[in-house]
């Protein structure tokens, strides 16, 4: 069965489905090219205000195809290399996307999947899925920029113990610590995240793009970020978003934006 990214417009919302049932939704070089496509199209369309991304099937992503990876391994260094470069391209095109991008996670994220999840700007994951690094039992190293992420949001201990002891970790554990948004019923990942794009619409896209751009500028000096600030909020105020939005707001009306 062929590995491949289904695409699909619900309204103003662009649906990315990774769909490799043989594989649980691995990581192949069809998937990651196609997502990176995907996104250079939706960031150039005025009708897609936000991209969700989820597996088909019950399951999210499996990472990385072991067959693969082992096939990869008796023909040297560059084409793994490139390989994963190619998939890192992915998860760079998501976090400099300007606008929303949400996971809807049912079943496994595992490996690669995991970074793809947290790559996303806001994750809706069901209560029974599981996000696993198991990298070390099979002798390799996260990839996907995983390492950099957790470090970024959790105590070094934790990112150790998740790294370190392959230890698969529910949904709500995730939630716990603030790297899932929301947890659902099994089945409704889905539709929880579509709700969330939809509200997401009907915000300006011109300050989502601003503050996503905030987020990415992160971490740095408190000038720095002052002055980031200051340009962005002034740069908003003169565009025309903010005149719909201003004007919708005294005149007691939703804001119409394009």
């Amino acid at each position: 069965m062929t590995s491949e990214l289904q695409t699909e417009r619900l309204d103003r919302t662009l649906v990315l489905t990774l769909h490799d049932p043989e594989t649980r939704n691995a990581l192949s070089e069809e998937i990651t090219v196609a997502g990176v496509e995907a996104l250079n199209m939706a960031e150039s369309s005025d009708e897609v205000h936000c991209v969700v991304i989820t597996g088909a099937n019950g399951s999210f992503c499996s990472g990385g195809n072991l067959h693969q990876l082992r096939q990869n391994s008796r023909l040297g260094r560059e084409p793994q290399t490139q390989r994963l470069e190619r998939f890192h391209r992915w998860i760079e095109a998501i976090r400099a996307f300007p606008k929303p991008v949400i996971a809807a996670v049912e079943g496994s994220a595992a490996g690669g999947g995991f970074s793809l999840a947290m790559a996303c700007d806001l994750v809706v994951a069901a209560r029974d899925a599981r996000f696993s690094l198991a990298y070390h039992r099979v002798g390799l190293s996260p990839d996907g920029g995983i390492t950099w992420q957790l470090m970024q949001m959790l105590p070094r201990p934790l990112v150790a113990e998740m790294v370190w002891l392959c230890e698969a970790v529910t949904a709500e554990r995730l939630h716990a610590v603030g790297l899932v948004n929301r947890v659902t019923d099994k089945g409704d990942a889905l539709s929880e995240a579509l709700a969330l794009a939809e509200r997401l619409a009907q915000t300006a896209p011109h300050a989502l793009a601003s503050s996503k751009e905030l987020f990415n500028q992160w971490p740095a000096s408190l000038t720095q970020q002052l002055d980031a600030e200051r340009d962005s909020f002034v740069d908003n105020l003169l565009h025309p978003h903010a005149a719909e939005g201003i004007a919708a707001f005294f005149e007691k009306r939703p804001p119409r934006y394009r």
